[in-house]
């Protein structure tokens, strides 16, 4: 220590005397060249919500009664709060929620409080709230109208509205000074005292249009509340006087059954003073948020680019931190320093400074670079805290880089790496939280804490369950077998009718038998022909439907032309299972019954023929004969679609067997009508169609098992689908020429019954039951179970819980189902009654559910017991339920019969005696009640819910007629296989030390099994996994050891990447917050030839300390770049979860150009960034079809249906909306889109129509919304997209896809806002009096520069048309500036605009660099960024002079084609080694067509759209661009490219003139001018503007002089132009544009 203690002494003596020698050059320096900072925040576009609020919020997440606990919690406690900070009342709240909590938890709650992460959902209550006051309007409502205010004011203000629109959970104001009210839906009571009138009597509806509030998932009912009560909702804040007298009443009012009491919290605005100490803290200061990134990228330089004029003086945004001194700085640490030197502070901040500003490298030389990714490693792996060395290495890597590389390596860490890298690739990330792969490109802050908290949330469950701590561990870090979407129905039976064998037939001797040939490549379409069954196609068909018999054709026509597929047929009569579902399903229904039934059943005659035929004269000549039933049919006198009579069937089975008998074929007829032959067997069919569940489909196809539709389209995508499965087996050596291909796939997938609500692509629903046993609700304890017979000891992993409703023959037939289910017998399940009765049932209503106790609770063990129940359901069945007249008042005949029914089972009489003369009808309805509320509170549903819950899996039999015991085996089997398996496997190896080995049992085993199978099926997981013990972690892995932790990190990560940037911020947060067990293996890439990162980057979170400890302020979390390079041009970036939509709202200094030497006297640069809106995505599909491209749908609130409106995409049929947190309501658009279609039911219960769909945002992460349409009956061969004959006629839009929707939706947005109209619509608007047909113009700008072009570009544009003109602008890259100026531009110069914006979507391969974004943003969302009411647009590009009138070009005819673009001018011969597209691949490529310009196009909406040329172009730069050689210029060569398929119409040469390529001569008759780069002499932007366009000037000095009047700048209107470009010249600032337009 002492020779350390020496030297850092030398070190301070060797500063002191470089300082003095520096001191005198110094001070004058460091004034100039003192190091800036910047600042990032992003606020969310609502106002603040009250923290206390947010707290109640997140604790309901943890478990529903925790929110009720808190509220009691806190109003105890109340008075004593004494905080008066922020601060102050964030721990007074923490404090009381981590006293409901367990440690891990409440250390996620406080961070969860503190990213502020339930706001979202208080602002949905706002909306509630909202809209509970405007259905009940005051009498005296007086709104006032300020009509007078400034007109200027107004406009300003516009575009901040038009977004408004779509945040519908604005604040409400405080009603008549009133803080709380109770809405019930007939009344809203402000005063406790009107509402006990009310409770005195609340049953008694108010008027005819009385309904009850609707209720949503995420409620608080209390837990008091009883299921049928009358609701009471109350909306209120905890902490005001209001709420605690409403509360309290309430409470008392639920736990009487009287009302069934709801909390929306809500704390409207006006009433802030009236809460208690820290009841208003968060709503003062607008929302900050975190969970995102910022960079700072150093920009390169090429043109010169960079805007001249002065930036605004005035706004000086000074941060309040001081800075960060115990940061390292070239080896020295300045706290230390200053400690012993403090005298000397101005000089040694000085030096500091000095350093910093020469620290930043954007190159090092290549032996340098070589070992860097090694030496970052090591330096992370020796640091003290190596996540923060990581993240301090990562996120300023600019200003450490060349420290770094002056590193000894340590060959050990080099060699780990080297080792890990023959197993993963170099510079690859992955992560994995408890086993399960994370999607590192999308991972957001959000997201992880969600998931970190379902693992919590879980493993807190299962300590309280009693499960030992490492069982803990295993279950939440396995996974679920892979999700296999693959059931294959297993037909495999005497009933399929095959009609060839590839393997044995004669015919197909001659293929080759090799089945190697399946992996040979083939051209599209070709088929392999090999002598193996490997297709099987076997159609389940009626013979005497139309689509039966057609499909009958279609296996014979391609049987005939040697299709390289087995055919075969089960044949079944639909009569006969309609039968069979009337008779409840019983098979063995007399003979006698069917006789009369069959007389007239034709399917049944022709099956029965057909297997006459097939027995005596060959499987060929059946086929035969169904043919000729259907050609017989078609040549009749009715249409095609007449089905089959029976003179039809006989004279095809006359011509079928004529030329095969001796004796006359009428005979053979008769007779086999007569004597029924075959009867059985063609019963014995349909028998088995029906247990399949495949008669509902009424025709389908079965692909090796798999279930398709019975056309011919679908059999040809099924083969297609199975090949590359069969390949995979086949290359794997799993099928060779042995194998049976169909038996394997059967026995490995096979499931013996089809039900799409147990086995359909969409996910399941799912509940904890794990919540309800540990709510102390006794409901699930105290099942009794049922058991199949002699399996009462064993374990039973799988659980069905049903539902029943015994006051209705659907639950009777569910009860049924569940007592012969266990009666064919199941080994591995149980099956548990849960019966819920109405308030006025019957007696015997509630006798029958005592009856069913006992004997499950006392006999469940006997054998007779379920013939004993299954004998009472059928007698209190035909008694109580289907008899008109019920014996209810007749108890005693009903215990009769109770006791006879047991004594003819063997169940001893007395025993129910003694039960059912003792019961208490009381305690039986409350019992019953705790039923239903257990039932309520866990399905959403009341009375009359008949449900089957499978550990967790909530399904409602959608047709109770054809719902089986079939069913619960089937649904038995999938759970088994896909969920609970691989969880029976763990908990049957636990060592159960806590528990009374008494208790052991396998009843207790069962319960834990569907405890644990049902909270786990609530995860949102994958089940992909990797294997990261296999990497070496001992020299360059950094490794957190945590037993006691239940989370588990996994991950690979290359430091040095951007990946790695926004992880070990990550990475950080959890380790504080999680304190998890992490193994973080280092994966750099080892040999650089350039800089990995060339950015600063931060990630943004809270802390405490953005809570005041001074007063109730909140800053909020902000990124903060302290000490960035002065003399770098850098370009601001934000990182934000994909659902963000973000734009910039205050920044005085371009954010795309920051040169902080530029800054003045001001320290740090700061910029702020509004959430503007939320992402809504989806995926719609049609079944067996292609996404239905074209779909306009729209989205909006009750009140107002039509607030955002889209098209669905071909490309996997994605759209998206714009949304704010609130409730919404998505809908088909009128018009053709909901002419031919309607949603399709999720059959989950819960969808209410057909119209619309609920949707419901609460929180920052967006949402995914799966959409299934289906075509309206008589509407299947409808197309949706149908062209307009008459491409120019204008005028007649009457046959237009979209005609009836442009009418209705004109002036409603796309992926746009709400339209702005002006006051008038289209005349005389501003200065000179505009008539005639709107111009739609549109542009993108990104930097102020560009923003100064675009002002003269808008100017040129006015000043020479005398139509109405509106512009759209793309909003994501405009400045706040621009932004501000424009509406009132648009008031002085006449013209309409709109900003426009659209979320890059996730599948689409993306963009790194900002200007290539930007130019993607020009091509590829052109069909969906425009409201659909938008029909044509001319993109304009910012940097053009327009000198014509645009309205001609508007009006011009561009034959039908959708684009049109200029084509690049030839005659400026200096260019002509510039002009690529005439030499090599593009002139291969465009064979003779031209290349055209992108500075000007048209583009024809309408056309657009319906030619898909937006799918088109997306699906041509989705395979373009991942190839980083391609699409240079990528808003020019993409359509270029496809111009094959998206044809271009070429417009005349004199519509776009440039320099560079079209020389003087042409200049004068230029219709517009665009200001190209010149790749020859790369002259600066401003300079060419001035030299080339002689109006530019002007032009440019009238756009500033208005800018500079309205944002009160002191600048002149224009300098002069010498001025200006000696400026240009010498500043050495200047941005070089990467690329434009060549």
């Amino acid at each position: 220590m002492g020779t350390f203690r020496c030297r850092s002494g030398l070190w301070v003596l060797i500063l002191v005397v470089v300082l003095l020698g520096l001191c005198e050059i110094g001070s004058v320096v460091a004034q100039n060249r003192r190091p800036k900072n910047v600042q990032v925040a992003v606020r969310a576009k609502w106002s603040g919500t009250p923290l206390l609020l947010e707290a109640g919020e997140l604790l309901s997440k943890e478990w529903k009664d925790l929110f009720w606990d808190f509220i009691e919690v806190w109003l105890h406690t109340e008075d004593s709060l004494d905080s008066s900070t922020a601060k102050g009342c964030l721990k007074k709240i923490l404090e009381h929620g981590h006293s409901l909590l367990s440690e891990p938890l409440a250390l996620l709650f406080e961070f969860s409080l503190m990213m502020r992460s339930s706001s979202p959902r208080l602002v949905l209550y706002q909306q509630l709230a909202e809209e509970s006051l405007s259905s009940f309007p005051p009498a005296d409502e007086g709104i006032s109208n300020n009509v007078g205010a400034e007109a200027l004011e107004t406009n300003a203000k516009m575009e901040n509205k038009k977004s408004d629109l779509l945040l519908v959970g604005v604040n409400p104001k405080s009603p008549g000074g009133k803080c709380c009210w109770v809405d019930t839906g007939g009344f809203l009571f402000f005063d406790v005292s009107e509402m006990l009138l009310w409770l005195r009597n609340p049953t008694e509806p108010a008027g005819d249009s009385f309904q009850q509030p609707e209720l949503f998932d995420f409620d608080h009912i209390h837990f008091g509340s009883s299921a049928g009560s009358p609701v009471a909702i109350l909306y209120g804040a905890l902490g005001t006087d209001c709420f605690k007298k409403f509360h309290v009443t309430l409470v008392e009012a639920a736990k009487e059954g009287k009302v069934k009491y709801v909390v929306r919290p809500v704390l409207p605005s006006g009433c802030e003073t009236k809460t208690g100490h820290c009841g208003a803290v968060g709503t003062r200061d607008s929302l900050n948020l975190g969970g995102y990134g910022v960079e700072l990228a150093l920009k390169n330089m090429e043109y010169k680019a960079m805007d001249d004029s002065a930036v605004k003086k005035g706004v000086t945004l000074e941060d309040p931190r001081t800075e960060d001194l115990s940061q390292e700085v070239r080896g020295f640490i300045f706290s230390k320093i200053l400690e012993r030197k403090p005298e000397l502070t101005s000089e040694i901040m000085a030096f500091r400074d000095y350093l910093l500003s020469s620290t930043v490298s954007d190159t090092l030389d290549v032996w340098e670079l070589k070992d860097l990714g090694h030496q970052t490693a090591q330096r992370i792996v020796h640091a003290s805290d190596p996540l923060q060395s990581m993240q301090e290495i990562s996120q300023n890597f600019p200003s450490i880089v060349s420290s770094l590389s002056r590193m000894k390596l340590n060959d050990s860490v080099k060699d780990e790496i080297t080792a890990n890298q023959r197993m993963i690739p170099p510079g690859k990330s992955l992560m994995a939280l408890n086993g399960a792969l994370i999607n590192i490109e999308d991972i957001d802050l959000y997201l992880l804490l969600d998931m970190v908290h379902q693992d919590l949330l879980l493993a807190d469950q299962y300590s309280k369950l009693k499960i030992p701590h490492p069982t803990i561990r295993k279950l939440l870090s396995s996974l679920p077998p892979q999700e296999s979407s693959m059931f294959r129905v297993d037909f495999r039976s005497m009933h399929v009718h095959y009609l060839n064998n590839l393997e044995e037939d004669a015919m197909y001797k001659r293929w080759r038998n090799n089945l190697n040939e399946i992996l040979m490549p083939v051209f599209p379409g070709q088929l392999r022909y090999i002598r193996k069954n490997l297709y099987h196609a076997v159609y389940v068909l009626d013979p005497a439907t139309v689509c039966g018999l057609e499909s009958i054709d279609t296996i014979t026509s391609l049987y005939e032309n040697n299709f390289p597929m087995r055919f075969g047929v089960i044949l079944y009569s639909t009569k006969f299972v309609k039968h069979m579902e009337l008779t409840g399903g019983g098979i063995y229904s007399s003979v006698k019954e069917n006789d009369s039934h069959n007389e007239d059943d034709i399917s049944s005659l022709i099956i029965r023929l057909f297997i006459y035929i097939k027995e005596n004269h060959g499987v060929k000549t059946a086929f035969q004969f169904l043919g000729n039933v259907n050609k017989l049919r078609i040549e009749g006198d009715g249409s095609s679609d007449d089905v089959p009579e029976m003179h039809h069937v006989e004279g095809a089975f006359v011509e079928t067997v004529l030329p095969n008998v001796k004796s006359p074929p009428q005979d053979i007829l008769l007779k086999l009508e007569r004597e029924q032959t075959f009867k059985e067997l063609s019963q014995e069919g349909s028998m088995f169609v029906f247990k399949l569940g495949l008669a509902k489909l009424q025709c389908c196809l079965l692909m090796n098992g798999l279930v398709f539709d019975s056309n011919q389209d679908a059999l040809i995508n099924a083969m297609n689908d199975e090949l590359p499965r069969i390949q995979e087996q086949v290359y794997y050596g799993h099928i060779n020429s042995r194998t049976d291909v169909l038996d394997k796939f059967l026995s490995e997938n096979g499931i013996s019954r089809y039900n799409p609500q147990i086995i359909a692509n969409g996910k399941p629903r799912f509940i904890s039951l794990s919540t309800s046993i540990l709510g102390g609700e006794s409901v699930l304890n105290d099942i009794n179970y049922l058991h199949s017979p002699e399996t009462i000891n064993d374990l039973k992993p799988v659980t069905h819980l049903l539902a029943v409703d015994v006051a209705t023959k659907k639950g009777m037939k569910l009860l049924h189902e569940g007592l012969r289910y266990l009666i064919e017998g199941s080994k591995g399940a149980r099956v548990g009654m849960l019966f819920s009765v109405n308030q006025d049932a019957d007696l015997c209503s509630l006798l029958f559910v005592n009856v069913f106790e006992i004997t499950a609770s006392s006999f469940s063990h006997k054998k007779n017991a379920l013939n004993f129940l299954d004998n009472f359901c059928s007698f209190y069945e035909q008694k109580y339920i289907f008899a008109s007249s019920k014996a209810a008042d007749n108890t005693q005949a009903f215990l009769d019969t109770v006791y006879d029914l047991a004594e003819a089972n063997g169940l001893p009489s007395n025993t129910f005696k003694s039960a059912l003369t003792e019961v208490s009808i009381d305690q039986l309805r409350k019992h019953l009640n705790k039923v239903s509320h257990f039932l309520y509170r866990q399905l959403g549903q009341e009375f009359g819910v008949n449900a089957v819950i499978t550990n967790g899996r909530v399904m409602f039999p959608i047709d109770e007629s054809t719902f089986l015991s079939h069913d619960l085996h089937l649904l038995e089997s999938v759970e088994l296989k896909q969920r609970i398996k691989h969880i029976v496997e763990i908990i049957e190896e636990v060592n159960w030390q806590d528990t009374d080995p008494d208790a052991i049992t396998s009843k207790f085993i069962s319960d834990a099994i569907m405890v644990v199978s049902s909270s786990m099926a609530m995860r949102d997981r994958t089940s992909e996994s990797a294997r990261f013990e296999v990497l070496n972690a001992e020299y360059s892995a950094v490794v957190f050891d945590n037993e006691n932790s239940t989370i588990h990190i996994d991950a690979v990560v290359d430091p040095l990447s951007p990946s790695g940037q926004k992880l070990s911020s990550i990475l950080r947060v959890l380790q504080k917050y999680i304190q998890p067990s992490m193994r973080i293996v280092l994966n750099p890439l080892s040999s650089l030839v350039d800089l990995p990162l060339k950015n600063y980057y931060r990630y943004v979170v809270p802390t405490m300390d953005d809570f005041s400890s001074t007063d109730y302020t909140i800053n909020g979390p902000k990124a903060f770049f302290a000490n960035m390079p002065l003399s770098k041009t850098l370009t601001m970036n934000l990182d934000v979860p994909e659902p963000w939509l973000v734009e910039p709202v205050i920044a005085v200094h371009d954010l795309d150009n920051i040169l902080l030497e530029n800054l003045s006297d001001t320290r740090t640069l700061q910029a702020v960034f509004d959430l503007e809106a939320l992402v809504l995505t989806g995926h719609c599909s049609e079944k067996d079809h292609d996404p239905p491209r074209g779909l306009q749908l729209i989205l909006g609130t009750k009140s107002t249906p039509h607030l955002v409106d889209t098209i669905v995409m071909a490309n996997l049929g994605y759209w998206q909306m714009k949304v704010s947190p609130g409730v919404w309501y998505l809908q088909l658009a009128p018009g053709r889109s909901s002419e031919l279609y309607v949603l399709k039911d999720d059959g989950d219960g819960s969808q209410e129509n057909k119209f619309s769909k609920r949707i419901t945002i609460s929180d920052l992460r967006g949402k995914v919304v799966h959409l299934e349409v289906v075509k309206k009956k008589g509407k299947e061969h409808d197309k949706l997209l149908v062209p307009d004959d008459d491409d120019n006629s204008e005028d007649e839009k009457g046959n237009g896809w979209n005609s009836n929707f442009l009418k209705w939706a004109s002036g409603f947005i796309g992926g746009s806002e709400q339209s702005r109209k002006s006051e008038s619509t289209s005349v005389e608007q501003g200065r000179g009096g505009r008539h005639g047909k709107t111009i739609n113009i549109f542009s993108i700008a990104s930097g102020h520069l560009y923003e100064r072009f675009l002002k003269i570009m808008i100017l040129s544009v006015l000043k020479n048309t005398h139509r109405p003109v509106k512009f759209w602008f793309i909003k994501n890259y405009l400045s706040p500036q621009f932004k501000d100026v424009i509406p009132h531009m648009a008031q002085e110069y006449g013209f309409d605009y709109e900003l426009i914006t659209y979320k890059w979507p996730t599948w689409l391969h993306k963009q790194k660099e900002k200007q290539r974004i930007i130019w993607a943003y020009k091509i590829l969302f052109l069909d969906v960024i425009f409201p659909i009411s938008l029909e044509k647009v001319i993109f304009v590009d910012a940097d053009q002079i327009v000198r014509a009138d645009m309205g001609e070009l508007y009006d011009m005819d561009i034959k039908g084609r959708p684009l049109a673009y200029t084509p690049f001018c030839d005659n400026n011969k200096d260019m002509d080694g510039y002009r690529f597209w005439r030499q090599g691949f593009w002139r291969e490529h465009l064979r003779g067509r031209p290349y055209h310009i992108s500075a000007l196009y048209v583009v024809d909406l309408k056309k657009f759209r319906e030619t898909a040329a937006g799918d088109n172009l997306r699906v041509f730069y989705e395979s373009l661009s991942k190839d980083p050689n391609s699409l240079s210029n990528l808003d020019q060569d993409l359509p270029n490219y496809a111009q094959h398929t998206v044809p271009i119409f070429s417009l005349p040469q004199e519509w776009l003139w440039c320099e560079s390529w079209c020389g003087n001569a042409t200049k004068s008759k230029a219709k517009t001018i665009d200001l190209c780069n010149n790749p020859m002499t790369k002259e600066p932007k401003l300079q060419g503007a001035r030299r080339i366009v002689s109006e530019w000037p002007d032009l440019d000095s009238e756009a500033r002089g208005f800018t500079a009047k309205f944002l009160g700048d002191e600048v002149a209107e224009s300098s002069s132009k010498v001025d200006l470009e000696s400026k240009e010249e010498s500043s050495s600032e200047v941005e070089l544009e990467s690329k434009a337009e060549l």
